[in-house]
């Protein structure tokens, strides 16, 4: 048995890591300035002398790529483990609260913090480096909320969890909105990126800020997620195996907050990504979470590289958010799970 979902595993990641290719492929060649895969090869290997490919592929192509894998990563992983949690295949960082929560601590950071820092020497990297942990602030915060409105005798009532996380999210996203109608219009148009969700303005500072706590964040959820298969049976024979089960879920939940906190901060509110990812990989390698983490994660990569490819493309020379091209797709599939849901209720 065992043997059967390795080779579901292998097979499974092999297929999505082609997919993965593919899209990096399309996103990287495609844009105003076209170039061969030859062009490519010789640019990234120091074997070309062209300045504008050097910036096209460097400065541009490569840093949106590679953040749009990152955050469908952390997105990916976070969403598996919340819905792990909770026991409830709707639950998603977005829907829980937690992207508003991080997303109007950015927009309070650029709304009061934003002008000093930039005006300082290390302004660049300082700038950049403290959205994570405005987002970290926020997310926590909400998370906090939560629990203290979800604590029921000793317990997390996870019915209780999901509608007050849906409740804060309508809060904070007002409440984003506010703040950013008073700012001036460089700054509301800064903030805007952060709520609707975007990686056009990626470079490599964001990448740099976001990449620690996507691998250790992404190392402890997974050296944790075999506790994701006994939390799918009652609490109390939970229990009876020695598990402590409410501060293992608070570790899962607190590290899921911190990864998609980093995520935010980066690319703003991206829906959708978390709830499509983690379904996607039960079909392929079952409910096992050990196999079902990495390929929601590699999904996920999928999902947002593919995606911003189309938000680039398919009205250029302008530009859709991301976002946006997640949340067309992802909100067809929320209802299909919503009717599918009641159905089988």
């Amino acid at each position: 048995m065992r043997l059967r979902i390795g080779s579901k595993l292998i097979l499974s990641g092999m297929i999505i890591s082609l997919l993965l290719l593919l899209s990096i492929y399309l996103h990287i060649t495609s844009g105003s300035y076209t170039m061969t895969v030859g062009d490519i090869s010789r640019t990234l290997f120091g074997l070309s002398d062209d300045r504008k490919l050097e910036l096209v592929i460097f400065q541009f192509r490569l840093p949106r790529i590679v953040i749009g894998a990152l955050v469908g990563a952390g997105l990916g992983i976070a969403g598996t483990v919340m819905q792990g949690v909770t026991r409830n295949g709707l639950a998603d960082p977005g829907i829980l609260g937690i992207n508003a929560g991080a997303g109007t601590a950015i927009v309070i950071y650029i709304f009061f913090f934003q002008g000093m820092i930039q005006s300082e020497t290390i302004g660049g990297w300082l700038a950049v480096l403290m959205m994570p942990i405005f987002g970290f602030i926020g997310g926590l915060l909400v998370a906090l909320l939560i629990f203290a409105f979800s604590w029921r005798q000793g317990t997390l009532d996870m019915q209780r969890l999901i509608l007050t996380g849906i409740a804060l999210g309508t809060g904070f996203g007002a409440l984003s909105l506010y703040i950013s109608l008073k700012m001036n219009a460089n700054d509301f148009e800064m903030a805007t990126v952060w709520t609707t969700g975007s990686i056009y303005n990626a470079n490599w500072i964001y990448i740099c800020a976001m990449l620690p706590w996507i691998i250790i964040l992404g190392a402890v959820l997974y050296r944790k997620s075999y506790l994701l298969n006994y939390f799918q049976l009652s609490d109390d024979s939970i229990r009876s195996l020695g598990i402590r089960n409410e501060r293992e879920k608070a570790i899962l939940l607190l590290a899921s907050i911190g990864l998609v906190s980093a995520c935010v901060s980066v690319s703003g509110g991206i829906a959708f990504v978390g709830l499509i990812a983690p379904h996607i990989s039960r079909r392929l390698v079952g409910n096992d979470y050990r196999y079902n983490m990495p390929i929601s994660a590699l999904t996920g990569m999928v999902l947002l590289v593919f995606s911003d490819y189309i938000a680039k493309t398919v009205f250029a020379p302008a530009e859709l958010a991301v976002g946006i091209v997640v949340s067309i797709i992802g909100v067809p599939y929320f209802l299909y799970l919503l009717a599918k849901a009641n159905k089988g209720g």
